[in-house]
């Protein structure tokens, strides 16, 4: 009954919260991570006098929900995400990505390193901040592009391009990660060449499905003009994705992600994708979603993060800076201008969800069950912050005549 109790309270806040948001212009997680925080420090300062409002918001049950929430957050990525709009740009939208990715891995490893205290998962948890902070989201940029009527410009097919990319090389690097973390923080050559292997295996499988597969049992789906059946079908796809993965040694939600990113009108047909789209996002922004973002918004810790400002304040500037030279620049030799390239490293500054995920990975693992808890905070902050300051910073500099 309790849990019932929690996920009313929780349903009807982040509701309320997330449109809030959108009044404001800003994503709709920025509100439901909201309510994840005022109920953290609701819980900081009454939970030992209350430990059933402790059970109820940190109970497994919830837990179970969010990662659910994870499943079809990570599908519906994939499902938005469209490999044909790579199109003409793929040679620079790709040096776009790799720089954007690399630059901001690398500077948060560092400043992993030099913060830290030593440990045995020290290398695994430099790795783990690396990686948040090299992954990009960038719904709300297409959304800004789309109002200005920039995206089928050069620039917004390489952005949109690019963060395609980006997912794929951040899928590269979770699973270094999450093989990191099983092997204790150690991970060899010959477990990395293995690695590799096994990531290659993952893609060219799933890739040959997608493309060959996917076609023909959309085809044979067709015919019974039943969304429910095409619904299981992708559930079904995406969870055997997901099992192929585990089974690799990759974690799950690569599969998902994968599963999505294939599910394309021109595969599966115009009328499938728009209701499975509608399915999809539906269970995710109307249930699921939100009481991932308030679980995530839980894993606040103010009592670490106010002794340590300095620290939030970096990992919001490398998150910034990293984009902006690691894609900015590559974007300037490749031929784009100033104020475009500018435009671009701002529009892949986006972290939102995908980070988000990727946090709640190392929390389940108890990858900073010891330590470095001020750095989950911090991370959590930082997405939020780049999530709303993103779209306001991209309507400053967007140039007014992209090159085409």
């Amino acid at each position: 009954m309790e849990i019932l109790f929690g996920l009313l309270v929780l349903l009807l806040a982040t509701r309320a919260m997330g449109e809030g948001a959108m009044r404001l212009s800003l994503p709709a997680s920025v509100g439901e991570i909201g309510v994840g925080v005022l109920l953290s420090v609701l819980l900081f300062a009454v939970g030992t006098n209350h430990p059933g409002l402790e059970r109820l918001l940190l109970s497994e049950e919830l837990e179970l929900i969010a990662q659910a929430g994870i499943f079809f957050l990570v599908l519906q990525a994939g499902i938005d995400m469209k490999p044909r709009d790579i199109g003409r740009q793929s040679k620079a939208s790709f040096l776009v990505a790799l720089g954007g990715a690399l630059v901001p891995f690398a500077a948060g490893f560092a400043l992993g390193l030099a913060v830290l205290p030593e440990s045995e998962l020290k290398i695994a948890q430099c790795f783990f901040v690396g990686v948040a902070l090299s992954i990009t989201a960038i719904p709300a940029t297409v959304k800004i592009l789309e109002e200005q009527d920039l995206l089928a410009s050069r620039m917004g097919q390489t952005i949109v391009a690019a963060a395609i990319f980006d997912d794929v090389i951040g899928l590269f690097l979770l699973a270094i990660l999450t093989s990191l973390i099983s092997d204790g923080g150690v991970l060899g050559i010959d477990k990395l060449l293995l690695l590799i292997g096994q990531v290659g295996v993952f893609f060219a499988v799933t890739v040959l499905l997608g493309v060959h597969v996917y076609p023909h049992v959309a085809a044979k789906l067709k015919v019974l003009q039943l969304a429910a059946v095409e619904f299981t079908t992708l559930m079904l796809v995406a969870l055997a994705y997901g099992l192929f993965a585990h089974l690799l040694g990759l974690h799950w939600i690569m599969g998902a992600f994968m599963a999505g990113l294939f599910f394309e009108p021109e595969r599966v047909g115009v009328r499938a994708y728009n209701e499975m789209w509608i399915v999809v996002v539906g269970i995710t922004g109307g249930f699921l979603g939100p009481i991932f973002f308030a679980t995530i918004g839980l894993h606040i810790d103010f009592s670490v993060l106010l002794a340590t400002p300095a620290l939030v304040l970096g990992l919001i500037a490398i998150a910034f800076a990293g984009k902006l030279l690691g894609a900015g620049l590559p974007a300037l030799s490749m031929g784009f201008g100033r104020r475009e390239a500018l435009a671009i490293g701002t529009g892949m500054s986006a972290r939102g969800a995908v980070e988000l995920v990727v946090i709640s990975i190392a929390i389940d693992t108890g990858l900073f069950a010891q330590n470095g808890q001020t750095f989950i905070s911090g991370l959590i902050i930082t997405a939020v912050v780049t999530t709303m300051m993103v779209p306001l910073l991209l309507q400053w500099v967007l140039p007014k005549k992209p090159s085409v």
